[in-house]
């Protein structure tokens, strides 16, 4: 059993900054990537940010050079800094991991978290 544990969403001020968090526990024999994950009301799921195993990270145009996506030294836990949000980063946040359980790479999702942006 895979899971993967969010926190740190929350209501924030324009040009405020949050930080998130995401814990991979369980059966985990390696990690492909791990990365957040971010859907608006009645908008599609959209890539926010990933970081690879060793380190490569991508990032979605819309949080070039306010996001930071990180993680320890383990790599089960990834962060995500969040810096002069704006209105338009309200979303529910999900963190994905793309794991090796048994002989297979398959893909888990968070329970989301929620980050609400005033202007």
């Amino acid at each position: 059993q895979v899971q993967l544990v969010e926190s740190g969403g929350g209501l924030v001020q324009a040009g405020g900054s949050l930080r998130l968090s995401c814990a991979a526990s369980g059966s985990i024999r390696g990690i492909n990537y791990m990365g957040w994950y971010r859907q608006a009301p009645g908008k599609q799921r959209e890539l926010v940010a990933t970081i690879t195993t060793g380190g490569t990270t991508n990032y979605a145009d819309s949080v070039k050079g306010r996001f930071t996506i990180s993680r320890d030294n383990a790599g089960r836990t990834v962060y995500l800094q969040m810096n002069s949000l704006k209105p338009e980063d309200t979303a529910v946040y999900y963190c994905k991991g793309v794991f090796l359980v048994v002989v297979t790479f398959n893909d888990y999702w968070g329970q989301g978290t929620q980050v609400t942006v005033s202007s």
